[in-house]
């Protein structure tokens, strides 16, 4: 019987256990960053141990830093824990993407533009994101602390395999439509725990067409369908993306094997879900979670629970409003779901010529610095700035509200980023999921708009 693409990566790196049983797997890269990593670096100095495995170790600050002035940080708990990891870093060997630093970023960014994550990997990091790494054909999953430190002292951990979900994706995208709406789409289908106990493999025809950066959009989010993994087989696109960059220097003498690196024909999926992306609509979440989403044009549904009518309480909306009717304060476009430069650019395409609402604050925050190095020799900075935009520097920024960013309370924001939760952004903010295209025209008109009737 034939292997899926995860079941040949995931064995591959057992070292010991029986299948069915929990499995110690090697881990290839493990990426750290200032908010999970500071208590495991402590229990290593506790025991007297070393970290096992400092060249494969690779620390950046995302979370917490501000991105206006990038080295004013008024926050103590912020601070300290970004001079820890600095001061960790340090201690035990590890390359870290300082502040200010060339390749510093949000770290599901820093990992794909260095070169460091690569098809056939495990890959883990202390967060829950970490899936995006997936769309390389690598396993990458999030883990907590304890596992952190785990993997600090042995370079290994305890796992019990998933089962394995095949969503089979077809169809030509529409025009104003991306791949921010396809897992939006497809969350509002099944539900935010449809992936629970599986690996979710994104195939199709629809899949082979998406760039790197749509690929990694789709994979970031499989946490919130309840998935800890997302992967794709890697390909000619991929192999381009990452021939050339800074720790890809094994790559003539890989490419060979990431070759092989696909779900064989015979392979038995325990799940299989299709979707056929033609008629797609552009989706906008309307509640708290990611699952609480409608295509553009459908009225936001009746009341079927208690979790809907907290909701609809929460957001200031009724059943029966539509995208339209909602009264934006804020559009953020960035986060590591879509602060890439592709998300940049199909952002600017919609905004060039034009100028941000009255009404509206619109921030932008290139995802790495090498984001918005790139983005300023394209221009793209003088487009938003001439509209109106603010163009931050790099960061987590607004998606989590864990810095100075943040939406004011009771203000709807338009926002790029992964999750709509209560006070996800700031205290009683209201967050609205959508594509960076949708969050750029609503912020030239200052409520949503069909973007299928914006873009050329």
């Amino acid at each position: 019987m034939g292997q899926t693409l995860f079941d040949k990566v995931w064995d591959k790196h057992v070292l010991h256990g029986n299948v069915g049983d929990p499995q110690l797997l090697y881990i290839d890269l493990h990426l750290i960053h200032e908010v999970t990593s500071a208590q495991a670096f402590e229990g290593l100095r506790i025991q007297n141990r070393r970290l096992r495995r400092p060249d494969l170790t690779f620390a950046t600050l995302d979370h917490n830093v501000p991105t206006v002035d990038i080295f004013n940080i008024k926050d103590e708990i912020a601070n300290k824990q970004i001079t820890t990891l600095q001061k960790n870093a340090k201690d035990f060997g590890v390359h870290i993407f300082d502040m200010g630093s060339d390749e510093q970023g949000i770290v599901h960014m820093v990992g794909p533009e260095t070169g460091l994550t690569q098809p056939g990997k495990t890959i883990v990091c202390g967060d829950s994101h970490t899936a995006t790494h997936g769309a390389f054909g690598a396993i990458a999953f999030g883990i907590g602390t304890s596992e952190v430190e785990h993997v600090f002292a042995t370079q290994t951990l305890w796992q019990t395999k998933p089962k394995n979900l095949k969503i089979d994706i077809n169809g030509n995208l529409p025009k104003g439509v991306y791949a921010k709406d396809i897992i939006l789409y497809l969350i509002n289908q099944y539900g935010v725990d449809f992936g629970t106990g599986y690996a979710l493999e994104f195939t199709g025809e629809t899949i082979k067409s998406l760039s790197m950066e749509a690929r990694m959009t789709i994979c970031n989010m499989a946490i919130e369908a309840g998935a800890k993994y997302g992967i794709m087989q890697p390909d000619e696109t991929t192999f381009e993306y990452v021939k050339g960059r800074p720790y890809a220097d094994n790559f003539e003498r890989s490419i060979s094997e990431w070759k092989q690196l696909y779900s064989d024909k015979d392979a038995i999926f325990d799940k299989v879900i299709e979707m056929d992306v033609s008629e797609l609509e552009p989706q906008v979440t309307w509640g708290t979670n990611p699952e609480m989403g409608v295509n553009f044009n459908t009225p936001f549904p009746e009341i079927k629970d208690s979790n809907d009518e907290r909701a609809y309480q929460y957001m200031g909306l009724e059943p029966g409003q539509k995208a339209e009717d909602i009264e934006l304060g804020y559009v953020f476009l960035g986060s590591c779901t879509n602060a890439r430069i592709t998300d940049l650019i199909e952002a600017s395409n919609i905004v060039k010529g034009n100028h941000v609402h009255p009404n509206i604050t619109a921030i932008v925050v290139p995802g790495s610095r090498t984001v918005k190095k790139e983005a300023e020799s394209m221009g793209l900075d003088k487009v938003f700035k001439e509209a109106g935009f603010e163009l931050r520097e790099p960061g987590c920024s607004m998606c989590l509200g864990m810095n100075p960013d943040q939406v004011p309370e009771g203000v709807h924001c338009a926002s790029t980023s992964n999750r709509n939760f209560e006070g996800r952004q700031g205290k009683g903010a209201r967050t609205h999921l959508v594509s960076p295209a949708m969050a750029a025209a609503a912020a030239i008109n200052g409520r949503f708009v069909d973007v299928r009737k914006v873009v050329v």
